[in-house]
């Protein structure tokens, strides 16, 4: 039977398969956030010295690690959905390079945008009323140019795509679907502030982003395929097995 788009649904779908693959996915959020707090403890250490190099390589190395964690959870996600209906093999878990490469192109292609458009406000407007009405457009077409791409990372892994290629199919995919793409996104930000604003009242929360984390990308993750069920017009299968 054919599923049309829901939040509702989608939450449902994505806390199965959490629940369901729930120390899997525990472990390797442990380990990876283990990992990145290292390099990230490196990477504080390192930039405050005087080599310049030695600071630049750590970043770099903490750019690219966390990225392939990303990716690795990402391919794991994708795993243990498509587990339902193929054999696990925990090889399909490990993102290629070229993955990599284009999901942190797309990355820096938006961190150029982002870049470029401090540049204009701080060169071509004088502060003012120009500057606020430059100010509140510039978020808006911001917000909407990261809400349309927001799936790139995930036709970058599910699909093998380019990072051009994968930003075209996110917007393709969001594509009549802007009003559930906001909801997506304002479901994502509810559980990524939750810790955060339980860290003022609990020395524990922050351990929250543990299970928020891996949760909010099997969300996320849940949803792109939905979309692309709905725009094929074929039966949900996620639904349909979870």
């Amino acid at each position: 039977m054919y599923h049309p788009f829901s939040i509702v649904d989608t939450s449902k779908t994505a806390w199965s398969i959490f629940i369901k693959n729930f120390v899997t996915i525990i472990v390797y959020s442990v380990v990876t956030f283990f990992i990145v707090g290292i390099l990230l403890l490196l990477l504080g250490i390192f930039i405050t010295s005087d080599n310049w190099y030695v600071g630049m390589f750590v970043s770099l190395l903490t750019l690219f690690f966390q990225s392939y964690t990303t990716l690795g959870l990402y391919k794991l996600i994708f795993t243990l959905i498509d587990s339902e209906i193929y054999e696990f093999d925990i090889r399909q878990t490990f993102p290629r390079f070229t993955m990599l490469i284009s999901f942190v192109v797309v990355w820096l292609l938006f961190a150029t945008i982002l870049v470029s458009y401090k540049f204009i406000l701080d060169h071509l407007f004088p502060n003012g009323i120009l500057m606020d009405i430059a100010i509140i457009v510039g978020a808006i077409g911001l917000m909407y140019i990261s809400l349309r791409g927001m799936f790139s990372p995930s036709f970058i892994v599910d699909d093998d795509s380019g990072p051009l290629e994968s930003i075209q199919q996110s917007f393709q995919l969001t594509k009549g679907y802007f009003l559930n793409t906001v909801s997506i996104f304002i479901v994502i930000i509810i559980l990524v502030a939750l810790p955060a604003i339980l860290s003022k009242y609990f020395l524990w929360a922050p351990l929250f982003i543990i299970f928020s984390y891996p949760f909010v990308n099997i969300f996320l993750m849940v949803a792109y395929r939905k979309l692309v069920y709905s725009h094929k017009d074929v039966d949900d299968l996620d639904t349909e097995t979870v």
